[in-house]
């Protein structure tokens, strides 16, 4: 099993940029999805969920109407759209796959290697 995110660079502020995480190994369209971020020296955070049919999502409140998460099962494939980047934003972005709706790093069952993302001032 893999989850494998791409899409991180290096992006000015107020800018965008969409992250793409591909799931191999099995068929995660019963689970839900999630985008976690770890920035330098801080713990890793929650960012944004969806669920397994992609109808319901949640988001921190740091992020919530600048980032939209979606997937498409077809392709096995979770996304992060982010607009309106913030220096705050700085942060390895990680993918990850969870049978239960959580929050926090804890009942996460897949972790995907992480993408940077930096924005600068």
């Amino acid at each position: 099993v893999q989850l494998q995110a791409s899409g991180g660079g290096t992006v000015q502020a107020g800018g965008s940029l969409r992250l793409s995480c591909v799931a191999s190994g099995r068929t995660f369209s019963s689970d839900v999805m999630d985008w976690f971020r770890q920035a330098p020296e801080k713990e890793r955070e929650f960012v944004a969920a969806v669920s397994g049919a992609g109808k319901i999502s949640d988001y921190a409140d740091s992020v919530k109407g600048r980032f939209t998460i979606s997937r498409d099962n077809a392709k096995n494939t979770l996304y992060l759209q982010m607009n309106l980047l913030k220096p705050e934003d700085t942060a390895v972005y990680y993918c990850a796959a969870s049978r239960k709706w959580v929050r926090t790093v804890y009942g996460i069952d897949y972790w995907g290697k992480g993408t940077q993302v930096t924005v600068s001032s």
